[in-house]
């Protein structure tokens, strides 16, 4: 018997192909309609935490935060079975999952934290990917429950918190990676080049190719051969901070961006590879 925490979109779907499995599953939720939406599926719904998790060897939870995931926990405490293994999918603080290894090990429950990468219709169809660690006592009995709820099960070793750190990582980058495809809409408005019309630019031009190298050059610390170098970035982030203030266009990011640039220019970088503006995290 599984038990599940959190019928938002994700945990609603991944309830959804557990069903399509076979596994037997309740479920609950603060609002109770959105579990009872699952017994529609072969789900059983609850409108207690604590009876959803009687009879349960797991229990899965995908929840908004550290304070929902603790709250949520301490509700399904009194139908706990002895060693139930809990599964926190939700993404949480490093801090968060460190304090709740350690209060559920006193409890005599092994936690693990496996937070995804995925959208709902990933969860539904198992195409996303999973990351997790922890102790291999506690993550090998767990590789059949996990792997076939997604695409990919990435396993990162034995440090606890690893899958936490990692999916707050990939989730910077997610939001570097929108704000800079507004941060180009916003710069094509200030060209007068159409929203529509500057998508296209990657029809022809793919900079995620670039990544790998990218990031290994930033990492070696191998900055004094360039490929494009500080200066002539910093001057080509001066004609587009130009053309957006012409246009009385404000841009968010570009500003920090230069102004990173004029540190590092300053330190004596300038003909260093742009990656330089990374030196400081190595």
């Amino acid at each position: 018997m599984i038990a599940f925490y959190g019928m938002g979109l994700l945990g609603s779907n991944f309830v959804r192909a557990l069903r399509q499995r076979g596994e037997a599953v309740q479920v609950w939720n603060r609002t109770l309609a959105k579990a009872t939406a699952l017994e529609a599926d072969g789900a059983r719904a609850f409108e207690r935490a604590a009876d959803a998790a009687r009879g349960a060897a797991v229990l899965h939870l995908t929840l908004t935060d550290d304070a929902a995931v603790d709250d949520v926990l301490e509700q399904a405490r009194p139908g706990l079975a002895p060693g139930a293994i809990i599964i926190d999918h939700s993404t949480t603080s490093t801090a968060g999952v460190l304090a709740r290894l350690e209060r559920w090990r006193e409890r005599g429950h092994s936690f693990v934290h496996a937070p995804v990468f995925m959208g709902p219709g990933n969860a539904r169809d198992s195409t996303g990917i999973m990351l997790v660690s922890g102790a291999r006592a506690a993550v090998d009995p767990l590789r059949p429950l996990l792997a076939p709820m997604t695409g990919k099960l990435v396993e990162l070793g034995e440090r606890p918190d690893l899958a936490a750190a990692f999916k707050l990582l990939g989730n910077l980058f997610l939001m570097c990676m929108t704000t800079g495809l507004a941060e180009l809409l916003t710069l094509g408005k200030a060209l007068d080049v159409d929203p529509a019309l500057a998508a296209t630019l990657f029809d022809h031009f793919n900079p995620g190719t670039s990544i790998p190298a990218r990031i290994k050059r930033m990492v070696d610390g191998t900055f004094a051969v360039p490929s494009w170098g500080l200066a002539m970035a910093r001057k080509d982030a001066g004609l587009m901070l130009e053309a957006a203030a012409d246009a009385d266009v404000p841009l968010a990011i570009l500003p920090a961006i230069a102004a990173r640039m004029d540190a590092v220019i300053a330190e004596g970088h300038g003909g260093d590879d742009w990656t330089v503006i990374a030196k400081d995290a190595r």
